[in-house]
């Protein structure tokens, strides 16, 4: 279990470019769901954010306060060049269980599922942690179970319910209804408010 946190497994899945989860756009569920927040001062976080393609999605819509962490320092090199002279994206090289600020919001996209499921309890109470009173995640979780070992590691409503409740009050988890073609049918659109 521990390899999946490792710096090492990451930053070489990037040297080798194993990077299976990048799908070369900001997911359309995510894009959609921000297209419609007013506030564009709001203080964002991706965790596990590999290309960031949200990130650039967001920076068009006008949000201005967003912040990107991935372990891996292969990937936050990358980053740090790509968005230089992007003042409104602040890269991170962090381990998300170490992490230390407040958000008004989380985005998951592909975060949740790279961890094994033993950590994620510790998961969610991270997130409490780091979001602000009213803070949300928004995103997409997997509801599906994968073949192959993870990661990614899949799991369905009924358990991803009892995980959050405690701690979210679950405003949307429901099949995703614009998720790329290989994912149709097989994501949870979630919009979960800290308690």
């Amino acid at each position: 279990m521990e390899n999946f946190l490792s710096k090492d497994f990451w930053n070489d899945r990037w040297t080798n470019h194993e990077t299976g989860w990048d799908i070369g756009y900001a997911s359309p569920a995510i894009v959609s769901f921000f297209e419609k927040i007013e506030d564009k001062n709001i203080k964002i976080l991706i965790p596990g954010c590999g290309n960031a393609y949200e990130a650039e999605a967001l920076v068009r819509l006008g949000f201005k306060n967003i912040h990107i962490l991935d372990i891996a320092p292969k990937a936050v090199d990358l980053l740090k060049e790509k968005y230089a002279s992007n003042h409104q994206i602040s890269v991170l090289c962090d381990d998300f269980f170490d992490h230390n600020s407040n958000y008004d919001m989380m985005i998951e996209q592909t975060f949740f599922c790279a961890i094994h499921p033993d950590l994620r309890k510790k998961y969610v109470e991270k997130a409490v942690s780091l979001l602000n009173t009213n803070g949300k995640i928004i995103g997409l979780l997997f509801d599906t179970v994968f073949e192959k070992q993870g990661p990614p590691f899949g799991g369905n409503k009924k358990e991803y319910e009892t995980l959050f409740k405690h701690y979210f009050e679950i405003e949307t988890m429901e099949i995703c209804n614009n998720s790329i073609p290989p994912r149709k049918d097989k994501e949870l659109f979630i919009q979960l408010t800290k308690k």
